[in-house]
């Protein structure tokens, strides 16, 4: 039997309700598909340097002879790094503006992104600018220049961070970053070969698994990364000895030697420093230390410049800062340092804390507290920290230990 007249109607009007609801629904995903569409084809330029000087920028394909690469997927593999300088330069008439990325690196990348988070959620690389010159000329201003080795995250490729490199090098510094193939994303050499990273070498899965699997997993990829960077420091000083191009020949000054790094790299940064006599000065940004580092301690200046991890109270993060204490208790005490950048986020310290897409998505993130901050003022405190820091141990010209703060940068807080 059909329902009365004044019992449908209501139901009628529940289901329009819906209707337009739903409607409502899908022009909402619609608009924001194409907000998203629109500013993926919208240019946009990284943050201005705010050093003195211009930057150039060169590309090179480093092979190691003597060594074979020991996460290659193969038997008798050579090590090979690509290799980027950032450096303090000259910028002529015949110099132009070097693309964020090359045209082949910028395919192999999107290609491998798919086409959901190339299109909708992330920029158009070929949109993106830099403010460095390719292969100008170093700056004459200085005889030489101090040399500080970059380390992107976990499995990034180092033009991720152009940002902070060519702040660095707009302040006097020579940055040199690399790519691994087989550890990194995608490397792609100048002769075209395009080279992925392997399962095996992702550290994020690494470090999910725990206990003295973690622990060989991080150690077996941490001596690789920090064998990588011995090996760019050698090829640096023959660079420096007999540059063909005349370049960078007698211009580094292999004495002043900063390391740094994101995450892993972060960590890698550590171990380096321990290791390595050749380090001068580190930091390490929001990397999680890892190996005899944390017992053992290094003895040079050595910074940790963190994300805010106010909210985080478990017993693995509890473990990280235990871990960064170990290290900290033994470092000089005139030389080290501990920075917590307020509201910053772990993932924003490379090139998307200027790229992140959509003030839509940006207010959402700030609403659930992932973002506590804007991500290019992320970018240019962390710059700051981090051109503060080597000024004042490569360049004895930076601020005192307890001078790093400042009214320009109040999201810094110093812990002691």
């Amino acid at each position: 039997m059909n329902a009365p007249v004044k019992q449908r109607r209501p139901a009628r009007r529940i289901f329009k309700g819906f209707a337009v609801l739903a409607i409502l629904g899908v022009l909402g995903v619609a608009a924001l598909l194409v907000s998203l569409w629109l500013e993926h084809r919208t240019e946009v330029t990284l943050p201005t340097p705010t050093g003195a000087f211009a930057v150039g920028h060169a590309l090179y394909d480093w092979v190691d002879d003597e060594t074979l690469d020991k996460l290659a997927p193969g038997p008798g593999i050579k090590r090979e790094l690509l290799v980027s300088i950032w450096y303090p330069a000259v910028a002529g008439p015949s110099t132009g503006i070097d693309d964020y990325l090359p045209a082949p690196l910028r395919a192999a990348v999107e290609r491998q992104s798919g086409v959901l988070l190339s299109q909708f959620l992330t920029r158009d690389l070929s949109k993106v600018h830099t403010h460095s010159f390719r292969n100008a000329d170093l700056s004459p201003q200085q005889r030489s220049y101090p040399v500080v080795i970059m380390r992107a995250g976990a499995s990034l490729e180092v033009w991720n961070y152009s940002a902070l490199a060519e702040d660095l090098a707009s302040h006097g510094y020579v940055v040199v970053g690399f790519d691994a193939p087989y550890r990194t994303f995608t490397v792609v050499f100048p002769d075209g070969r395009v080279m992925r990273r392997t399962p095996e070498n992702n550290p994020e899965v690494c470090l999910e698994r725990t206990g003295q699997e973690r622990d060989h997993c991080a150690n077996r990829l941490l001596t690789a990364w920090t064998a990588d960077t011995a090996f760019v420091l050698n090829r640096l000083e023959q660079l420096n000895a007999s540059d063909a191009s005349a370049k960078f020949r007698g211009r580094l000054d292999m004495t002043r030697i900063g390391v740094f790094g994101h995450s892993f790299g972060g960590a890698a940064a550590a171990l380096f420093c321990h290791e390595d006599f050749r380090c001068k000065v580190g930091i390490d940004v929001d990397g999680a230390p890892h190996g005899s580092v944390i017992q053992a301690g290094i003895d040079r200046p050595f910074m940790f410049l963190l994300s805010d991890h106010s909210h985080e109270s478990d017993l693995e993060s509890r473990q990280i800062l235990a871990n960064m204490q170990s290290i900290y208790d033994r470092l000089p005490v005139d030389g080290r340092l501990r920075i917590v950048i307020r509201g910053a986020n772990h993932f924003l310290f490379s090139d998307d804390g200027a790229l992140l897409k959509s003030q839509i998505v940006s207010r959402t993130l700030r609403r659930l507290g992932i973002l506590g901050i804007d991500g290019r003022r992320q970018l240019a405190v962390t710059a700051y920290c981090v051109h503060s820091f080597f000024d004042a141990y490569l360049e004895r010209t930076g601020p005192s230990r307890l001078k790093i703060s400042s009214p320009l940068y109040p999201e810094i807080q110093v812990l002691e």
